[in-house]
């Protein structure tokens, strides 16, 4: 392994185990490798709502949902995408 690569990575993990979990990553097939993305993916969103929900206790989960949209894909394409339905009366989100 690079060692430019290897000190890059984990500054709290001895070398020998940072190249078992590099060697073990690599030799796992694609199946694997989207699954684990997956589980990051359920993992990042669900720390996200947990972070506006204390941030925003108010908020019904319609408007943590608005608020997750607005920080993966900036308001104004979130707007765009999740606008409200015209007859349903809501406003914009703020």
């Amino acid at each position: 392994m690079d060692k430019a690569i290897e000190s890059l990575l984990f500054s709290d993990t001895p070398a020998v185990v940072e190249r078992k979990l590099v060697n073990l990553l690599q030799q796992a097939p694609p199946w694997r490798k989207l699954e684990m993305v997956g589980q990051m993916n359920v993992t990042v969103h669900g720390l996200a709502i947990s972070g506006l929900r204390s941030r925003h206790p108010q908020d019904s989960p319609e408007e943590l949902r608005q608020r997750l949209a607005d920080l993966l894909l900036g308001p104004e394409l979130a707007r765009r995408v999740y606008a409200p339905h015209p007859q349903s009366g809501e406003t914009e989100h703020d």
